[in-house]
């Protein structure tokens, strides 16, 4: 996959829909922090059965490392497992996260609607 980090003067809110989170395996691809895509790293298959499908992304569990800090976070960062939830019971706990990045317009074009 490539890795798309575009500079600009934009001091707005965050605009793009689609982000992709990468674990050790997996890659997780979401639009508006729902989980549309799966794909195994190592294989480069998408796999269209993932229990995350379809799960929001609702946040990451951390360890703290200050005495006080809540163990889980809105927003996740590298090092974190983040949560997926079907606003049910159900909810998908990934390994660590090793990066967020955003993929490119053309496999974007291939996510189910």
């Amino acid at each position: 996959m490539h890795e798309r980090t575009v500079p600009s003067g934009y001091a707005g809110g965050e605009r793009r829909r689609h982000k992709v989170y990468v674990t050790h395996n997996t890659e997780y691809h979401t639009r508006d922090d729902v989980c549309v895509a799966v794909r195994n790293r190592r294989t480069g298959q998408w796999e269209p059965r993932h229990r995350a499908l379809g799960h929001k992304m609702c946040g990451a569990l951390h360890t703290p490392q200050k005495v006080g800090e809540l163990p889980f976070r809105d927003r996740p960062e590298p090092g974190d497992q983040i949560v997926f939830d079907d606003g049910r019971q159900h909810h998908v706990i990934t390994s660590e996260l090793e990066r967020v990045t955003r993929p490119p317009r053309e496999l974007v074009a291939y996510y189910p609607r």
